[in-house]
């Protein structure tokens, strides 16, 4: 295995799926059944050699790997620090949602599934989902809420051009939430002929670790090329984290290099209140949702709180349990950027160094900025999780007249 392939050797979590006091499989017996074929499935896979000789013939021939790092000097020069960004919006399906979806869907194959099921929020996880189904030839549905499916409805388009079904999750807020919850709904009644491959680094064992797994291919190719770029290591990494998968994947190569600070950035919406923002690392506290133990916000009565943010992709109340154990062994860091300072962001780095982020990403872009502009003069590696093509319509919609963008249509 050259360092620039995915890791599958990692101390955490333990055999039960625990990270720390983080993770674990809190499902009923018969699905649990379920979820250790799985896990068996995935050992198999991640230590034969013809599983990952196809997912690397995949990653380099079908998605476009390695995604390069690309120094952004105009940023860099208004903010007097080295910003750099790691170029995963360049992949195939526009993120770094395939990096994942193509093991599940090999996974999948092997275990002799028919269909695959997920929940999407912006869309990205459907999109790459429909077309790593498309490729092995499975059939693939797709949750997504009925506001999302509104607000990004060009991925919608591309997961139905690409033979999914797009299925409204129409309860609650009609958000990324309510689509996990259609999604495990439809996997109870049948988890025998399809699986579930989960978006991120959530869910029950072993998709935290599983998923994770997946992304680690970003910080192993981020590690090697910084280091060649520049000689060392990069002294910042910032990510944005809904449920956590891009920061994990690109987090996992340096969690051992201490002079590396690790920063995840959480949406702060509209405001920190309740039901306002999705910051679950800032204000929410230990529970157990969807299967799983890990930070989460919670309403009055213990339940699952109501989360907004302005990207529908970071728009979920819990978190990944391994950032969870991050956040309680100090070795990374987590704040939040509200709406107004990643849309700023996002027409930022458009106009700035001619690439159009998701909002979502955006997220990342402003806390780098934010981080220059409080003094930090070390080197600030950004993940840059998605391009932003699905999310024109809705940002120029909504606040386009306030960046001097009016419709050509009024």
């Amino acid at each position: 295995m050259t360092k620039m392939e995915n890791t599958f050797q990692h101390p955490e979590p333990n055999a039960q799926g625990y990270f720390g006091e983080f993770g674990g499989s809190f499902i009923p017996e018969e699905l649990q059944k379920i979820m250790d074929q799985i896990s068996v499935a995935y050992d198999e896979c991640k230590n034969d050699p013809e599983y990952r000789a196809e997912l690397a013939r995949l990653y380099k021939h079908f998605v476009g790997r390695p995604s390069p790092i690309f120094h952004a000097q105009n940023l860099s020069e208004k903010y007097g620090t080295d910003i750099y960004l790691k170029r995963e919006d360049l992949n195939h399906t526009g993120a770094h949602k395939i990096n994942h979806c193509l093991g599940e869907a090999l996974l999948a194959k092997k275990m002799g599934k028919k269909k695959l099921i997920a929940e999407t929020g912006a869309g990205q996880h459907g999109v790459a989902l429909a077309t790593a189904a498309a490729l092995v030839g499975l059939e693939c549905d797709i949750y997504m809420g009925e506001v999302d499916i509104k607000k990004e409805h060009p991925n919608v388009v591309r997961m139905r051009i690409l033979g999914a079904r797009v299925i409204p999750a129409t309860h609650g807020r009609k958000t990324l939430k309510e689509a996990v919850d259609a999604a495990f709904e439809a996997y109870m009644k049948d988890p025998i002929t399809q699986i579930y491959a989960i978006g991120s680094v959530v869910g029950p064992h072993p998709f935290p670790a599983m998923v994770r797994d997946f992304q680690s291919i970003i910080g192993n190719e981020a590690r090697e090329q910084f280091q060649q770029m520049t000689g060392k290591l990069p002294d910042n990494l910032v990510a944005c984290v809904g449920g956590g998968s891009n920061a994990m994947g690109l987090f996992s190569a340096f969690l051992e290099d201490k002079d590396v600070t690790l920063y995840g950035v959480e949406p702060s919406g509209r405001s920190l209140d309740p039901g306002e923002h999705a910051a679950t690392l800032t204000l929410g506290e230990p529970g157990i949702m969807h299967g799983f133990k890990s930070y989460m916000l919670k309403d009055s009565e213990g339940e699952p709180q109501q989360v907004y943010s302005v990207a529908s992709g970071l728009d979920y109340p819990s978190v990944g349990p391994q950032h969870a154990f991050l956040k309680e062994s100090g070795r990374a860091n987590y704040t939040h950027i509200n709406d107004k300072e990643a849309i700023d962001a996002f027409f930022e780095l458009s106009r700035m160094e001619g690439i159009i982020p998701a909002i979502e990403s955006s997220h990342a872009i402003a806390h780098a900025i934010k981080l220059a502009q409080q003094g930090e003069k070390g080197s600030i590696l950004v993940n840059l999780s998605g391009r932003g093509d699905k999310d024109i319509d809705f940002v120029i919609e909504n606040y386009g007249p306030e960046y001097g963008i009016e419709s050509l249509l009024s």
